[in-house]
């Protein structure tokens, strides 16, 4: 490292998305950090003068200046990139530039990991579901099940018990060992990664009313409530489950430093509509420090003048803050 800089590694995502287009709106943002993209040079060069903007690259590694230059390590894909137009071929090319990634972070060559947006349905075949960039690199890192997807802004965090899980199978993924483990491990990053020093975690229920006694589900009575018994016995200041409905509102908001939410919708919908378009995803549970931007590959934003680059560069600053 240059100076005791942070090194990070930003994978540029689906090269038909959005992703190419933050690239280029990174050259041209200062960061205290040194910064390696993993890109198509000839794509990025290309989606710049879409853009109108100029970008240069440097031939070594050196501290990101926010003056047009990157220091990109060059991605080969099997066919040209068409903006807003998805190539399978290309898509899958992401893949290895992910393997390459997580590999050189588990060596400890880089501090960090900023994931740009991929398309789960264009890698998913009819065989096989592609889910997500969460599960994929937890799989790599042999933490398959233990990884926690926790969405971060300043003023709200939100984790989630299940993922990319189709509602209709939320419940039977949710168990008493499945809460353990992701409250152990949200806490445990809340302490150590946020520094939190005793974090108060606020749990949603599944059902309406958080059940309202078994009369709408049973699965807080049975799974959800004995868990957070457990927990409160052991000091930690977690409280729930509580309805979904009422748990986003000023009076719990204060009071909480993390909320954590039963499935997907339930967290996201109400983090996105107070985030602003400021959150930063963060995958817990990993032997390193992977962040990514809060929203999908927009290929009907591609190249225009519409983009909002505020939730990288959360991520990016979110990914120096952990590891500094």
């Amino acid at each position: 490292m240059i100076a005791n800089l942070p090194s990070l590694i930003v994978n540029c995502g689906e090269p038909s998305g959005i992703g190419l287009d933050l690239i280029v709106l990174l050259s041209q943002k200062k960061f205290p950090a040194l910064i390696t993209v993993l890109a198509n040079k000839k794509a990025l060069s290309e989606r710049a003068k879409i853009l109108k903007q100029k970008i240069t690259f440097n031939t070594s590694l050196s501290k990101h200046n926010g003056d047009g230059s990157i220091f990109v390590i060059d991605v080969s894909y099997p066919e040209n990139v068409s903006p807003g137009e998805p190539n399978k071929r290309n898509s899958f090319a992401q893949l290895k530039m992910i393997d390459f990634a997580v590999d050189k972070c588990l060596r400890k060559e880089y501090s960090a990991l900023v994931t740009l947006p991929i398309s789960k349905e264009i890698l998913s075949s009819s065989t096989k579901k592609f889910t997500g960039h969460t599960e994929y690199i937890s799989k790599l890192t042999n933490n398959d099940g233990q990884e926690v997807m926790l969405l971060a802004h300043k003023k709200l965090k939100v984790a989630l018990t299940t993922t990319h899980v189709p509602l209709s199978q939320v419940s039977k993924h949710i168990t008493q060992d499945k809460l353990i483990n992701v409250i152990s491990t949200l806490y445990n990053d809340l302490k150590h990664k946020f520094k939190i020093l005793d974090p108060r975690i606020t749990i949603t229920g599944l059902n309406p009313h958080a059940g309202e006694g078994g009369q709408f589900g049973l699965e807080e009575r049975d799974v959800i409530s004995p868990v957070i018994k457990k927990f409160i016995k052991k000091g930690l200041d977690i409280k729930g489950p509580i309805p979904a409905d009422t748990a986003f509102t000023p009076k719990y908001l204060k009071n909480t430093d993390c909320f954590l939410a039963m499935f997907h919708d339930q967290g996201l919908a109400p983090f996105k509509a107070l985030s602003f378009g400021e959150g930063v995803n963060v995958t817990l549970g990993l032997p390193l420090i992977r962040t990514s931007v809060d929203h999908g590959t927009a290929f009907d934003l591609v190249g225009s003048k519409n983009i909002n680059a505020s939730s990288f560069f959360e991520a990016i600053n979110m990914a120096i803050k952990l590891k500094t």
